[in-house]
């Protein structure tokens, strides 16, 4: 899923799809490739090149622009614990749009098909994405480690620590006895296996990115 890094391209704004907001002039009918800060009468300004958060109104609302990700709305106070959050993802060296991705794409404000429409939008918490992170290096995974499988797997941060990860580390002990460097190198391959809740048992229940009928 993040297998590769994201380039930041340049935005390109037509008056079809340009933002808008009180005092912002229109954007003429030919298509513009814009460069720095766009700056609409002091409503909202932000970084064209390189998404940011940026607002001159006292406002309530706070939109998260990136080049790879949708755009998302958040108030004063989510966007803040979203940062935060951002910063149990420091030690692990991805890219600030690569981090955002991440937690988007966990906490349900990114489609994802591995959720189906379970997902719910959460506003992600320092102490929930570092209790994750946590509990991962507990399995013996390194900080290297662990960019490689949340890069490979980031919805792994919006599973449940409780009922999907440690009880499926439970199962492959008990019952496989997969533990260990055997358990470190299965969850590098196939780190899905940490949020499986699901077993059809050959009966389709057409949830099968969650089954364990994929172990």
């Amino acid at each position: 899923m993040l297998g590769k890094s994201f380039a930041t391209p340049l935005l390109t704004f037509n008056s079809a799809s340009c933002f808008s907001s009180p005092g912002c002039d229109s954007v003429s009918t030919t298509a513009y490739t814009l460069v720095g800060y766009v700056n609409c009468s002091s409503s909202i300004t932000f970084n064209v090149t390189r998404g940011s958060w940026t607002s001159n109104y006292p406002s309530k609302k706070w939109t998260l622009h990136s080049t790879v990700t949708d755009n998302i709305v958040l108030t004063e106070e989510e966007k803040k614990t979203w940062n935060d959050s951002r910063q149990a993802l420091s030690a692990l060296k991805f890219s600030p749009d690569e981090e955002d991705k991440i937690l988007g794409k966990a906490f349900g404000h990114i489609h994802s098909p591995y959720w189906y429409e379970e997902r719910k939008k959460e506003v992600p918490r320092l102490e929930v994405v570092n209790e994750i992170l946590d509990y991962l290096r507990s399995l013996s995974l390194t900080d290297d480690d662990l960019t490689k499988l949340v890069k490979k797997f980031p919805e792994v941060l919006g599973c449940s620590l409780e009922d999907e990860m440690k009880t499926n580390v439970e199962i492959l002990a008990k019952q496989w006895g997969i533990e260990g460097k055997t358990l470190r190198n299965l969850l590098l391959r196939n780190p899905k296996v940490l949020g499986y809740n699901v077993d059809c048992k050959g009966d389709c229940v057409a949830k099968c990115t969650r089954c364990w009928a994929r172990f």
